[in-house]
């Protein structure tokens, strides 16, 4: 087999500095030795292995995590600071291959092994993990170190996961101003995404997608409060799951809602999302939105093989957008699940009630406000932003911090009142449209298990002038699973013009299950994830380059 190279510290002195802005300011994490490592595997067939098999070959001591650990380091710092800058790595773990050592003596040993261990996963950064600081993405941020896992990662190290690094986010999960640009933050700088260099990789949990994309690790963890997971995933052309709000503890990550947050796999195949999701499941009795999380959890993996035959489908047709390669994609996928069994019922009319976006994001600047403020006093005394306001002084006076956009959303948040009976009111508002006369109506009146449709359009221009801008429309229902706090997975469905596309799964609360079954299924007989082509522009994709020679 090819040996890979091993890149020495100076060449990746500058990745394990928490990005370009840490650099600048002269704070370092570390840098990480690689002189000792001797990988002997093809690092192309290392990276490319699902989780699951990576934890198997390494349990079996056919592959050792250390080398795989190497083998992806090589990867982040041939492809993510240098060659197509897809600047998805936000900081490094300094002490990733040592850690990876010991899980090989663990191995040697004959210990008790996780269903993970020595497995590599890559951590949004808005979620605590005691190896790297905390930032959201923000300058605010840049010393909160808390030393303290969530209880997610906790369940994951358990089971005997590396943390890898902290992945690049839309600053503040894309909740600090109207006219914001997803994947790019202060820290950070923006994320790019590895099927068009050019275009965006979605948000908030940008880096997140681009990571798994190129194979920058075989597992990521994203974070949700409306389509953060869900768009990033299907812009990225990979799997990702929006769990049922209450499924997995929200403890210790940086917060916007009470209502809507939770954190959510982001992996390259559905097997891998459910093991993911297995493992990070249950109750935490500092978040009580989790009390009834034990009970419901289930053994993800082992619903995969079920067979769909005699599903009820519904197919929500007004969401597929008006583009003809959409509609011809989800035809297509239709058509896939129609030969597994299914009966697919069309659903033509999705409404919303009067003033329901207002609503929603009233709601969610009362809780981003109280939520936030939370999380910063429990910081470490280092960080000297304490309080929302102090985040909006901070801002204000942070050239970097506002360079490409405002504080809009900062400052509505600060000027709410708190939880009061008018934010019950909205809540149960919402919840009505979305739950009882939304997704619940939609499954009972139909007779239903679960509901489908395109995740979003393709990946839009990144535009530092004007900010996010959909230009080919919104498609799919992603805001309603998010607001009625349910379960939502996307799963790749081909590609428009070398552009990644997702098809939609569904459900009601606590229904996951049901949908990453139906998820694993579509994807076995369909096979539609792509490979990233790193293209430039447009007119750098292979399926393109013969017709428009003459455009370039």
């Amino acid at each position: 087999m090819m040996k890979l190279s091993i890149a020495t510290p100076k060449l990746l002195q500058h990745i394990y500095k928490c990005r370009p802005l840490l650099i600048l300011l002269g704070i370092t994490l570390g840098s990480i030795s690689l002189a000792s490592a001797n990988v002997e595997h093809n690092a192309n067939w290392l990276v490319g292995l699902p989780a699951h098999e990576q934890a198997k070959l390494i349990a079996k001591q056919t592959i050792r995590s250390e080398e795989l650990v190497v083998a992806y380091l090589n990867r982040i710092e041939k492809m993510d600071r240098k060659g197509p800058r897809v600047q998805a790595m936000l900081s490094l773990n300094e002490n990733a291959i040592a850690e990876a050592k010991q899980k090989d003596k663990e191995v040697q040993e004959g210990g008790t092994l996780g269903r993970l261990h020595g497995v590599v996963v890559v951590v949004k950064d808005n979620i605590d993990t005691s190896e790297l600081p905390t930032t959201a993405g923000s300058m605010a941020l840049i010393a909160n170190n808390t030393k303290r896992d969530a209880p997610i990662i906790a369940k994951l190290k358990a089971e005997g996961a590396v943390i890898l690094g902290k992945t690049n986010l839309s600053e503040w999960a894309n909740f600090r101003d109207d006219d914001s640009i997803s994947g790019w933050s202060a820290v950070g700088g923006q994320t790019r995404n590895p099927h068009s260099l050019d275009r965006t990789p979605c948000g908030s949990s940008s880096g997140s997608g681009a990571a798994i994309a190129a194979q920058f690790a075989s597992l990521a963890i994203g974070t949700e409060t409306n389509g953060s997971v869900i768009c990033p995933s299907t812009m990225n052309g990979i799997v990702g799951v929006k769990p049922t709000v209450g499924l997995l503890s929200r403890t210790h990550i940086v917060p916007i809602s009470v209502t809507q947050d939770t954190a959510g796999p982001m992996t390259r195949n559905v097997k891998d999302a459910a093991l993911m999701l297995t493992i990070m499941a249950g109750s935490d009795k500092n978040d009580p939105a989790t009390l009834h999380a034990d009970s419901k959890k289930q053994n993800y993996v082992d619903l995969l093989e079920a067979p769909l035959k005699g599903k009820r489908v519904g197919v929500l047709r007004s969401t597929q957008s008006k583009h003809p390669d959409i509609i011809a994609k989800f035809n297509e996928a239709l058509k896939v699940l129609e030969s597994q069994g299914v009966t697919l019922v069309d659903i033509n009319e999705l409404k919303t009630p009067d003033k329901f976006w207002d609503k929603s994001l009233k709601v969610l600047l009362i809780e981003f406000k109280h939520e936030l403020n939370k999380y910063l006093a429990s910081t470490p005394k280092s960080v000297s932003t304490r309080n929302l306001q102090a985040l909006i002084d901070f801002n204000n006076k942070t050239p970097r911090q506002l360079v490409l956009f405002g504080q809009s959303l900062f400052i509505d948040a600060q000027s709410t009142e708190g939880y009061n009976e008018e934010y019950e009111a909205l809540v149960e508002f919402l919840r009505q449209a979305t739950r009882t006369n939304g997704i619940d109506r939609m499954l009972r009146e139909n007779n239903l298990d679960f509901l489908v449709s395109p995740s979003q359009t393709p990946a839009f221009l990144i535009d530092a002038v004007f900010g996010d801008s959909f230009p080919g429309g919104f498609a799919g229902a992603g805001w309603m699973a998010a607001i009625a706090g349910y379960p939502h997975v996307s799963v790749p469905m081909g590609d428009m013009r070398g552009l990644p596309l997702g098809l939609s799964f569904i459900g009601k609360a606590f229904d996951d299950g049901v949908l990453l079954n139906a998820a694993f299924q579509y994807e076995q007989a369909s096979k539609k994830i792509l490979t990233p082509s790193f293209a430039q522009g447009p007119y750098d994709h292979a399926s393109l380059q013969e017709a428009t020679k003459a455009l370039k």
